[in-house]
């Protein structure tokens, strides 16, 4: 969301009380003609169209494995529950309903911006080779042909077409935007006092019995979590990748086939000079215009020192006039004139062409330096090559590998060494809990290898568990060495955590009784001192707990002063007095930073509204439960 909102969490909200913020995710769009693949059990349709289970399976262990990567040391259960996975389906019919659009309008991507993006937008670089055609090698590595690649690129850009036309063309007049802004900012002058609860800790000393209560009534708390001791094997395309030697000829093979990769791209420096001619011009216009840009090609033949200073005087590129015609070093696709691009680099260096027509005009052109083109050894590339094919042939040999892999660690269950031994895996070790441990990484972060681990066949037989997906071309299995189950431990153990816990709550508890007590006072009386005195509003807390914050604004501003007690638990407690209301601080900048926060607050409920219209045009229907897992 917008910074400002990102940055006050209770202010948005309040803010989605006025708006509806979407909420979309795409996932790789896979085409319109294989909605229908995928397994039997049906959870929503599109247009006719079914999503399956299968597909939602698929789509949502995407989306764990996408946070996972983006934040190693989160706890991916997180992301395993019923809400996580119903948010998933519905972006999955989202992805649905906007390709179905798109589809039926018509919005398809023309091969001439297709190839424009792929040449400019730095995305694709790694997919470009030197000379700007599509690195075939890195998409096979993907698992992907170029057709293929074309294909899903011209269909996630017909799909961006289909809400641009909403989200791009919101209007938020200024009178509304500031009406729900000052409701929104108001401030309010209060006058608090503190009751921190560590204030009274230091006058507390727990007796034995006291500790042995609290311990007794809060067992769960000071208990050992369900462990095991596991070993564990990996197959994932490195493993693969180990096992797999490349020739000598195929190296060279490889690196003659890609030689461009390995070719630093030709660039070319030239100056022109650009007679304009509309390209709708008359046909007398255009004569004028070449027959003028002829008479100067024969004085720059005539006198080649002086191009640059004719290339001022008379060209009608606005942006190279000024410096000579200078167009500067580019690269094949980086001309916006393909006409000019290929007479540049059909000439020789100091050559003047002949007169080159474009959709712009007509042009008179030097060619200056010309830089690039050396290809780099073999030897200088030979790891890179080696490394290339390695992974290539890791992904082909993968599917049988996988098969090996699954079979064996069923069929010889009592052990890990037999598949470890074909397949020149390494056998780990590890201690783990039900729930993947903070930092955890590889295998370790997967949720379901886990569940799998402590799945009560596993924890009794010590048998090895089923090939798990752990990952992407990742697949492992683990067997229980040692188990232990959870277990409370001994009061011994933990007397001292229990003794601060007992501190902790009667702290807090003698804090909220003083606290209770003065604002009972200044209810019934109005008299007495609160120390600290603020000017909140929903930017500015001033060092104020945002629970305080919330209680000042729920207190009925037609009765001033205006009392409340807030209880922070373990922090203690805090009486707070509201004093008066104020109108919304108005600074010039904060006021168009806010407003266009607010547009664009206002575009994403009125896409969101489109949405949900596309949704009945193209009869989406979702038959999975929404507050529970879907059934297996």
């Amino acid at each position: 969301m917008f910074e400002f909102v990102r940055t006050h969490t209770r202010l948005l909200q309040l803010m989605l009380v006025l708006l509806i913020f979407p909420s979309f995710v795409f996932f790789g769009i896979q085409g319109y003609s294989r909605f229908d693949e995928g397994g039997a059990s049906t959870v929503a349709k599109v247009d006719g169209h079914t999503i399956t289970q299968a597909e939602w399976d698929q789509a949502h262990q995407r989306q764990v494995e996408r946070m996972r990567q983006q934040m190693p040391g989160i706890d991916t259960k997180l992301f395993d529950t019923p809400t996580a996975r119903r948010e998933t389906l519905e972006a999955l019919v989202r992805e649905r309903v906007l390709l179905s659009a798109a589809f039926r309008q018509n919005l398809v991507v023309g091969d001439e911006r297709l190839q424009r993006l792929f040449v400019e937008d730095p995305q694709f670089a790694p997919l470009r080779n030197a000379d700007g055609s599509v690195n075939q090698a890195v998409l096979a590595a993907q698992g992907m042909t170029s057709q293929n690649f074309v294909a899903q690129l011209r269909q996630e850009l017909g799909v961006q077409q289909v809400l641009r036309g909403v989200s791009n063309t919101t209007l938020s007049p200024v009178a509304p935007a500031d009406r729900a802004l000052n409701a929104l900012l108001q401030r309010r002058q209060v006058a608090l006092a503190r009751f921190d609860a560590k204030a009274y800790a230091a006058k507390l000393q727990p007796t034995d019995a006291q500790v042995e209560a609290y311990y007794k009534a809060h067992e769960a708390e000071f208990s050992a979590p369900e462990q095991a001791a596991i070993e564990y094997v990996v197959l994932d395309l490195e493993s693969i990748k180990k096992g797999i030697a490349v020739p000598d000829e195929d190296l060279r093979k490889y690196y003659t086939e890609n030689i461009s990769r390995y070719t630093v791209a030709e660039e070319r420096r030239a100056r022109h000079i650009l007679i304009a001619a509309d390209k709708d011009a008359s046909a007398d216009a255009k004569q004028k215009a070449k027959s003028r840009a002829e008479a100067l090609l024969a004085e720059a033949r005539k006198s080649p020192s002086g191009f640059a200073e004719l290339a001022r005087k008379n060209s009608a590129d606005a942006g190279s006039a000024a410096q000579g015609g200078d167009l500067e070093f580019a690269a094949r696709g980086g001309m916006v004139a393909k006409a000019l691009e290929d007479a540049v680099f059909a000439m020789k260096v100091g050559e003047t062409g002949e007169v080159v027509e474009s959709e712009f005009g007509y042009h008179v052109v030097r060619l200056d330096a010309v830089r690039g083109g050396e290809k780099k050894p073999l030897e200088a590339v030979r790891g890179e090559i080696e490394d290339e094919i390695r992974k290539q042939l890791a992904a082909r040999r993968w599917a049988e590998a996988a098969e090996q892999f699954t079979n064996t660690v069923y069929e010889q269950a009592d052990s890990l060494q037999p598949v470890a031994d074909k397949l020149k895996l390494e056998k780990r070790t590890a201690t783990v809990r039900r729930q993947p441990a903070p930092g955890a990484s590889g295998a370790l972060a997967s949720a379901k290898l886990l569940d799998a681990v402590f799945a009560s066949d596993a924890v009794k037989n010590k048998r090895n568990t089923d090939a798990v997906e752990v990952a992407a071309n990742q697949l492992a299995s683990a067997r229980i060495v040692q188990h232990q189950p959870a277990r409370t431990l001994p009061l011994a153990d933990v007397r001292d955590r229990v003794r601060e816990r007992v501190i902790a709550a009667e702290s807090a508890a003698a804090a909220r009784k003083e606290g209770e007590a003065r604002l009972t006072q200044l209810r019934q009386t109005g008299q007495g001192e609160l120390p600290e005195k603020h000017t909140l509003s929903r930017m500015e807390l001033q060092g104020v707990p945002p629970r305080v914050l919330e209680a000042v604004l729920q207190l009925d501003t037609a009765k001033l002063p205006g009392y409340a007690g807030v209880d922070l638990g373990e922090q203690g407690y805090v009486v707070v007095r509201l004093d008066a209301v104020l109108p919304r601080e108005t600074k010039a900048d904060d006021n168009a930073r806010l407003r266009a926060q607010y547009a664009q607050a206002w575009s994403g409920a009125e896409t969101r509204a489109y949405l949900d219209a596309l949704k009945t045009r193209h009869k989406a229907e979702t038959r999975a439960p929404s507050a529970s897992e879907p059934a297996r």
